[in-house]
């Protein structure tokens, strides 16, 4: 095989190393803003809970 093949095959495994990498950041990145999304909702959801159960309450008075 010529050299140029194996420098642009070289180039090629080296860009998708550094798209691979990238995209595992990337992937951290958004688990870790998921995790907190769903923090906030379970929050959210467990105060709409509260209120309706006390709603709940205030009907059968």
């Amino acid at each position: 095989m010529d050299s140029s093949l194996f420098d642009e095959l070289e180039r090629k495994v080296e860009r998708l190393l550094q798209i691979n990498m990238t995209l595992k950041q990337e992937n951290e990145l958004l688990r870790t803003e998921n995790a907190k999304l769903q923090f906030d909702r379970n929050g959210i959801k467990s105060r709409i809970d509260a209120i309706l159960e006390k709603l709940q309450e205030v009907d059968h008075l």
